[in-house]
């Protein structure tokens, strides 16, 4: 099993059993959407990236014709300002996410609650008829991914997973011209995402008054064990920490820290511009890092590295690191040429040995020639090794929207569940071979992972 303290596969189909009875409930299939009718969407969990996420949606609603009608967070402080933000009145915020779910009314859910309640809320929410966006990543365990695969499958209803960068026009760009052979075989990529602070990478702000010793209509109200979810093994039971309520991320029972939050950013978009929409599962991975300089209470590393290979014989190479925001480009390799990431282009340069395959493939894409040298030898002008040319990004429905659109049969989702879960099980692995020291491999037979 990938993680101790997780959700065992046994567990966590337990758990989620009692959903599937919503299948044979009145609404279960949920809402067929006219073209024309406004989208009832509900947000569940309600702190940074959900907070965001509800201002986002007023901003849209008249443009893309929807409402948020429901929210629901564990501390009632950030259910209160949920609810004044999106203009509700009585019953419209909620601590029981099983109300939302329970509501016909809504048609899609926005979950944006920590990790390890990702894809028990999401497998709840499509089992009672309703389309998932599931922020980054989809899920705490790779057990979990699996089943919300499954579930997906089952239901058939749309999960949207949360790395905006799949809809980056950029990757789609990238897509098409490795699939139509422009840089030759992919042999290896690169990408980092990293950052500096001077109190410690999230080290957010505790709030002193919070507390599941409070009233629970009181604003410092914090409903502890339903955040933990210790009764269906999401997290350990433990007694009151503000910083693991605040500060999340700072720990694996809840998420897989810089990896989860940060690569998971990297590698969906990554993958879909390598190997396609639906991404594609690893064969090993190795990792390595420390805490080095941020050494408080926290167990995740303050720099990560991770390395993985997949079956289709090419290479991901992934560094996060929290003392030093100078990372490297986000860089795709082939034999033919390299692939670089602009602000709004892809750059595509040839390899010196490969420029015939490459101007031949790419005929018509910049302009060459044949030419004399003073010894009447001809030669290729540019030099080989020198030519290139750039592609410009279009635009491109964003994230949200797409998956709104999604919702209403008119697109597919950017990252999907296949995507989603690819991109999961190879993050999780990265977790997991540094926690052990360990390299990891992906047993496609029996999808699970095994140490080396």
């Amino acid at each position: 099993m990938i993680d101790r303290l997780a959700l065992t596969r046994r567990r966590f189909i337990q758990a989620t059993a009692a959903a599937s009875a919503w299948l044979a409930a009145p609404g279960a299939m949920g809402r067929v959407l006219g073209s024309g009718e406004r989208l009832n969407l509900a947000v569940i969990g309600t702190g940074g990236m959900g907070t965001a996420h509800l201002r986002g949606l007023m901003d849209r609603r008249e443009r893309d014709n929807v409402t948020v009608s429901r929210v629901c967070d564990l501390y009632r402080r950030r259910l209160n300002t949920a609810v004044k933000i999106i203009e509700g009145g009585p019953g419209s915020g909620t601590m029981e996410y099983r109300e939302v779910l329970d509501d016909p009314d809504v048609d899609a859910v926005i979950i944006a609650t920590p990790d390890h309640w990702h894809t028990k809320i999401a497998i709840e929410a499509m089992e009672a008829g309703k389309d998932v966006y599931c922020e980054k990543p989809l899920s705490l365990t790779v057990e979990q991914a699996l089943e919300c695969r499954l579930a997906v499958r089952r239901t058939g209803r749309v999960l949207q997973v949360g790395p905006q960068r799949t809809s980056d026009d950029r990757f789609w760009k990238a897509r098409r011209a490795i699939a139509e052979g422009r840089i030759g075989p992919v042999t290896w990529s690169q990408a980092s995402y990293c950052r500096n602070s001077h109190d410690g990478q999230f080290n957010w702000p505790i709030e002193p008054d919070a507390s599941p010793d409070n009233p629970p209509e009181t604003e410092g109200y914090v409903w502890w064990d339903r955040w933990l979810g210790w009764e269906w093994d999401l997290a350990p039971r433990i007694e009151w920490n503000p910083d693991h309520f605040f500060r999340f991320r700072k720990y694996f029972a809840y998420n897989g820290g810089v990896a989860t939050d940060l690569l998971y950013h990297l590698l969906a978009p990554l993958l879909l511009a390598i190997t396609g929409p639906d991404g594609e599962y690893p064969s090993r991975v190795v990792a390595s890092g420390g805490r080095y300089l941020e050494t408080d209470q926290r167990d995740i590393p303050d720099t990560f590295m991770m390395t993985v290979d997949y079956p289709s014989n090419h290479t991901i190479s992934l560094i996060s690191v929290m003392t030093n925001d100078v990372g490297i480009p986000t860089v795709i390799h082939g034999r033919h040429a390299t692939l670089q990431f602009g602000d709004r282009t892809i750059d595509i340069r040839e390899q010196a040995a490969w420029w015939r395959e490459f101007r031949r493939t790419n005929a018509g894409l910049f302009s060459w020639r044949m030419v004399e040298n003073d010894t009447g030898t001809r030669i290729p002008e540019p030099a080989p090794g020198t030519a290139a040319f750039s592609v410009h990004s279009s635009p491109r429905r964003d994230h949200m929207g797409n998956f709104i659109d999604s919702v209403r049969s008119e697109a597919t989702p950017h990252c999907n569940v296949e995507l989603g879960c690819s991109t999961m099980v190879a993050i999780k692995m990265g977790v997991e071979a540094y926690r052990r020291s360990k390299t990891l491999l992906w047993d496609t037979d029996s999808q699970r992972v095994i140490e080396h």
